[in-house]
């Protein structure tokens, strides 16, 4: 038997993750505040761009394309199931006539809370709800596990949940390990980083070595052994160091950015008018500043020498072509999501939160046609203005309590807003009890648990009905 070497050609595509794509993904996931520091200092460094003085929708004002410059889709996606690898980064009354302004929010949302937030998202079983609680319960500021598997068990077994095996603990974690930031719910570094690794997209470059680097000689990695590295990889210099820095764009501690302390100033990103056509939902145009190319510099780009000045202008020009670019994929991403929110949610804006529906990151995400990361990163820190006051996109949605999809299901925020006005109208001197509120909703056509009530009463930090009447 002999070998025969031979040379084959193979056409195929690949994904490629180009810095412009890395910019156009975070800039989506920045807060209007955080964006316009961004394009701040982009008019700082870069000469080829300047601030227009009127603020409003982001308009592409650029000299006409030469033959030098590189090809600039017409549509940049920022849609991908790999975004996920990218970090993340008070009401006034209703009716009022006023545009949007500047609105006062509380501190920022806790870890524990966004995680919550997004647990509620999912439809699974009650049993594996509690299960995930325990282990959201277990994380800590970093979005480490702080006990063992073994320990959260043994510890769900003496709730109710004798029967338990520890294989759907282990379950249940895997499909938590899914939620962002990407790498949370990991019990060590090692863990944390191959999360996020497993989040890139199969044919990354060196994908495969910076896996195997992860889990087997991260402590190679950390004592800077390269010649180990080199000789077990089998890789060269330039490889490793690609995988190296693969490795290093990766966060150690994903969670990290949660919990700030200290009240913010939002400026919402979206506004809702009511018109003669009915509900609109448009871009701020007080949100972000517009830019353009300057003429001057883009007129002297134009002459044909080759000179390493000339060279420098073409470079920012690309680069403020880009950005440009990047800022007007970011509008209609928002602006698509946020209209097909409000659609849904079109009963909260005549009737208040009472009448919320129940809506999931999936319902929207299909409408869409995006990924559910992406709308999860859409929607964090991305407010709308409403007659209703300034909310956060993501205060839309909300789990389904009771029936099976259709007409009797009900959101949970509704739920919790009727139990708050129920309270507020109940008789000073008899107020009323988780049970007879149960009723009450019944009558309504609200079918819930007894303890779904206190639940619900005690995340809005409502005493019991004994605390009630004693303070009274």
């Amino acid at each position: 038997m002999s070998l025969k070497a031979s040379l084959q050609l193979r056409v195929g595509t690949q994904l490629t993750m180009t810095p412009q794509l890395q910019q156009a993904i975070a800039l989506l996931q920045l807060s209007t505040l955080d964006l316009r520091q961004e394009i701040q200092q982009a008019l700082e460094t870069n000469p080829m761009l300047e601030l227009e003085d009127e603020f409003g929708e982001q308009a592409v004002k650029e000299a006409p394309d030469d033959d030098w410059s590189d090809e600039i889709p017409s549509e940049l996606t920022v849609d991908s199931d790999w975004s996920d690898t990218y970090q993340d980064l008070g009401t006034s009354p209703a009716g009022s006539g006023e545009g949007p302004d500047f609105e006062r929010q509380p501190d920022g949302q806790s870890l524990h809370d966004h995680l919550l937030w997004q647990l509620a998202m999912l439809d699974i079983a009650a049993r594996d709800v509690q299960i995930a609680e325990s282990l959201i319960d277990a994380t800590n500021a970093d979005g480490y596990l702080d006990q063992s598997l073994e320990d959260i068990h043994e510890g769900l077994k003496r709730q109710d949940l004798g029967d338990l095996e520890l294989i759907e603990v282990e379950g249940v974690l895997t499909r938590l390990q899914r939620f962002e930031p990407t790498g949370v719910f990991a019990r060590d570094l090692r863990e944390c980083l191959m999360l996020q690794l497993d989040a890139l997209p199969r044919d990354t470059a060196l994908l495969p070595q910076a896996g195997r680097l992860v889990r087997q000689f991260l402590e190679a990695l950390a004592g800077d052994d390269r010649r180990l590295l080199k000789r077990r990889l089998g890789l060269e210099d330039s490889e490793l160091d690609a995988v190296i820095d693969l490795i290093r764009s990766l966060d150690p501690r994903p969670c990290s950015g949660f919990g700030d302390s200290g009240s913010t100033y939002v400026i919402p990103d979206l506004v809702v008018r009511h018109t003669r056509e009915g509900w609109q939902v448009e871009l701020n145009p007080d949100a972000m500043p517009r830019l353009r190319i300057q003429p001057d510099y883009a007129a002297l780009i134009r002459r044909a020498d080759k000179s390493q000045d000339n060279q420098f202008l073409k470079d920012h020009l690309q680069e403020a072509r880009w950005l440009m670019k990047s800022l007007s994929s970011r509008n209609d991403t928002l602006l698509k999501v946020g209209r097909e929110i409000m659609v849904r949610q079109i009963d909260f804006l005549d009737h208040g939160e009472a009448a919320m529906r129940p809506l999931i990151l999936a319902d929207i995400a299909d409408k869409v046609e995006m990924h559910e990361s992406t709308i999860s990163r859409v929607t964090t820190q991305k407010f709308v203005h409403t007659p209703r006051g300034v909310f956060e996109l993501k205060y839309f949605f909300s789990s389904q309590v009771g029936g099976d999809g259709g007409s009797d299901a009900h959101s949970s925020t509704a739920i919790r807003a009727r139990i708050k006005k129920l309270i507020h109208d109940e008789p000073p001197r008899k107020p009323l009890s988780d049970s007879k509120l149960v009723d009450l909703l019944a009558e309504d056509g609200v079918n819930v648990a007894r303890r779904t009530v206190a639940k619900y009463r005690e995340a809005m930090n409502i005493r019991s009905s004994s605390e009630r009447k004693r303070l009274r």
